[in-house]
């Protein structure tokens, strides 16, 4: 299985990529909306794991223009912002589930 970790923050970002590696899954690791575009254009995934507060844009926004161009991947929203509404939000928008940090692996 290939997923696509988009995840600024280094520290998650490499305990993710870890984590995910033992498990034996291909993993690649981006930290920006951009990255995670080109990152798309280039290869397909399986699923992708996304941050919502990236330092180039909102996960929201992205994932909205990604359902919206036909990308049906299953995604994953790992994210601090962890109320009810973000929540509802971020699977009306075409997340699969949300998944409010800190989490356990």
């Amino acid at each position: 299985m290939k997923v696509l970790i988009v995840e600024d923050q280094e520290r998650l970002g490499q305990f993710l990529e870890r984590g995910l590696k033992e498990c034996t899954y291909t993993v690649s690791w981006v930290r920006t909306c951009k990255d995670a575009l080109d990152a798309l254009a280039e290869s397909s995934y399986d699923v992708v794991v996304l941050d919502l507060g990236l330092p180039d844009g909102d996960g929201i926004d992205m994932l909205r223009k990604w359902r919206a161009s036909g990308f049906n991947e299953p995604v994953l929203i790992l994210s601090a912002r962890d109320s009810v509404e973000d929540r509802i939000k971020g699977l009306d928008v075409g997340a699969d589930d949300y998944l409010p940090k800190p989490f356990s692996f």
